[in-house]
């Protein structure tokens, strides 16, 4: 007579894999970008950047703090293979308009300019630790339209937050950005109020007629935006 053995459940041990709570902690109360390998960066795109500061920092915006925003993005705004072709500061976060020619590049342009802005705003309010509370969300811009939603996002940003900054006055360009450099609105630079004011603050504050940001490199942002129709500066940017 065979005796039959009773068969035995086997209880796998798992290592690793999706689990609550798993992974490195994001810098701030929560992640503010993927932490997943980014895609390949085509010096042919450029990008809409979003950077995110800490909680309890200071409004941006301020004139005191913005001044140094402003000096330590154009004191980075072209290096190792990165330029910053535009840029809007708010209250708690900076757009950016760039062109990297690759990956490596976008990540040293960006760290680099993440540092200057870090340590222009900490010496300002005499502040220490990170500025910054994650990563930074790149978006790449690969079509006239994509390009001409992002600018028009990042130059108009500010007409977002009426409530937060007592909104820009009707037919005003907001002075907290590159908007009084952009030549592509839809009205003649005339009747942009605010931006040669705005200009002319610059050039006194840094001693120079240089702009705070570069010229483009890449066919969309130079002739490919001309593809599409021009938009308006009291326009209200959707979200994005």
């Amino acid at each position: 007579m065979i005796r039959r053995g009773r068969q035995l459940g086997f209880s796998f041990r798992t290592w690793g894999g999706a689990r609550p709570g798993a992974g490195r902690p994001p810098k701030g109360r929560k992640a503010g970008a993927s932490h997943l390998r980014r895609p390949s960066q085509s010096r042919h795109h450029p990008l809409h950047v979003t950077l995110r500061v800490q909680p309890g920092v200071p409004s941006l915006r301020d004139h005191a703090l913005f001044v140094a925003v402003r000096k330590a993005l154009a004191e980075g705004k072209s290096r190792f293979g990165f330029a910053l072709v535009h840029f809007s500061v708010q209250r708690d976060h900076l757009h950016l308009i760039a062109e990297a020619n690759d990956r490596r590049a976008l990540s040293r342009g960006l760290q680099g300019l993440s540092i200057r802005v870090a340590r222009a705003v900490n010496r300002s309010i005499e502040r220490k630790g990170r500025l910054f509370a994650d990563r930074y969300h790149a978006r790449a811009l690969t079509t006239p339209r994509a390009v001409q939603f992002a600018l028009r996002y990042v130059l108009l940003n500010a007409r977002k937050h009426v409530t937060t900054h007592g909104g820009i006055p009707t037919g005003f360009i907001d002075g907290r950005s590159s908007a009084p450099w952009f030549r592509g609105f839809s009205r003649p630079g005339e009747l942009a109020f605010g931006a040669r004011e705005a200009r002319d603050e610059w050039r006194r504050a840094s001693g120079s007629s240089d702009p705070p940001v570069v010229r483009p490199d890449t066919w969309l942002l130079r002739a490919g935006l001309r593809r599409v129709a021009a938009f308006d500066l009291d326009e209200v940017p959707g979200a994005g």
